[in-house]
């Protein structure tokens, strides 16, 4: 088979580059190893950035969100007994961020991937990634056909590598060609979900002495809340009837009045290596032409930025179908300069609102002054306001 663009990864970043270049006529397929079912199974973060959401409705596949997703004009900074709130919407010129799962925007993605009849490879085993120097890389896989199991390959242009920290993309990548640069925090999250109404509308962190806390939901019926724990801690450990009451100590008083409770149908903790534990960003050297990645790091706090990758890579691509080779030529250095912009947000925020164990009376006093400066400072306010709903695309 031959196509323009080869897609590793059938998840919300595969699907949503595949519906941006279909927009502008390049022949793409998407390749994922899992079911269709396994990949709408996956849990995934909930809060859309503003671009995310607009990238959507340009595609065309934003209805179902409108229809059912949760309009947030600003969030709640929890502190000192007391909660802030910081007015997204006003603070931006009218951007807000969205309550809407990742796995309904990929649900949305591959219905609109079908009906318009495009190529899309499910349950595709040992899928391995070649050429990247030449100028036709591969990529091959086998799948369970009539007579048993059948090889295949797909020749293309690029390769977009969307398959993940642990997927087969990166792990292609020949050695010393990425530098990878981390930050690991000695803390995880304790989360569970629940069906019981949100505390609160809009999401509420939590900075306190016993650690931070974060409230947030998937809809009106379904909260999910987190409370910071040690590293070694274990789920077993946390009956539904402790968490409630550890997440009642770090909540404002009229937030934890309001408290509704019940049992858990989903309980883990995240030792922040996805969540905040470690951000990942990754410096590409140029192997090949033909292929170039990069990998925005995982922030710790706010939506996520998953749409704003991807429109990226779309443009460029379209550009460069287009006869303009300028974009794609500088790719690496304009995704790092978005990447570490979100990786000094997620910094800043775990700083902010964490408790640090090994930090004396030093830490906590200067989280209690940058907070009281960042609620009473418009300059501050808007500072992570812009940040939090996202940061618009840079030209090149």
């Amino acid at each position: 088979m031959r196509v323009q663009v080869a897609i590793v990864g059938g998840g919300p970043a595969g699907h949503l580059l595949g519906q941006l270049l279909h927009k502008a006529g390049i022949d793409a397929i998407v390749i994922e190893q899992r079911s269709r079912d396994y990949v709408l199974g996956r849990i995934r973060a909930g809060v859309l950035e503003q671009g995310t959401t607009d990238l959507l409705d340009e595609l065309g596949v934003g209805a179902r969100m409108h229809r059912e997703g949760l309009v947030h004009g600003g969030l709640s900074l929890d502190f000192g007994g007391a909660h802030h709130r910081i007015d997204l919407h006003q603070l931006t010129g009218g951007k807000q961020v969205m309550v809407y799962g990742q796995t309904e925007v990929t649900h949305d993605l591959m219905d609109a991937r079908s009906a318009a009849g495009l190529k899309t490879v499910y349950e595709a085993e040992h899928v391995s990634l070649h050429d990247f120097d030449g100028e036709h890389p591969k990529v091959r896989y086998t799948q369970h056909g009539i007579n048993g199991k059948e090889e295949h390959e797909v020749e293309c242009d690029f390769i977009a590598g969307c398959d993940g920290f642990h997927g087969v993309s990166r792990a292609s990548v020949p050695a010393g060609a990425l530098q990878t640069f981390e930050r690991i925090y000695p803390f995880g999250w304790l989360g569970i979900l629940a069906d019981t109404p949100p505390v609160s509308h809009e999401l509420v962190y939590t900075n306190h002495a016993r650690g931070f806390a974060l409230c947030s939901m998937r809809s009106h019926t379904r909260s999910r809340y987190y409370v910071q724990c040690s590293l070694d801690d274990k789920v077993e450990n946390w009956s539904d009837e402790a968490f409630w009451d550890e997440l009642r100590r770090r909540l404002a008083p009229d937030l934890a009045e309001n408290l509704v409770t019940g049992p858990s149908i989903e309980k883990s903790i995240a030792p922040l290596l996805q969540l905040c534990g470690r951000a990942h960003a990754f410096r590409p050297a140029v192997s090949g032409r033909r292929c170039r990645a990069y990998r925005a790091a995982h922030r710790c706090q706010g939506p996520e930025p998953g749409g704003q990758r991807c429109a990226l890579p779309g443009a460029l691509l379209a550009e460069f179908y287009a006869g303009s080779e300028a974009g794609i030529d500088n790719y690496s250095a304009i995704c790092l300069r978005r990447v570490w912009k979100a990786v000094r947000f997620s910094w800043w925020f775990t700083s902010l609102m964490h408790k640090f164990p090994d930090e004396s009376g030093f830490g906590p006093r200067i989280q209690a002054a940058e907070l009281d400066y960042l609620i009473h400072s418009p300059a501050a306010s808007a500072s992570l306001a812009e940040n939090y709903v996202g940061l618009p695309l840079e030209s090149w």
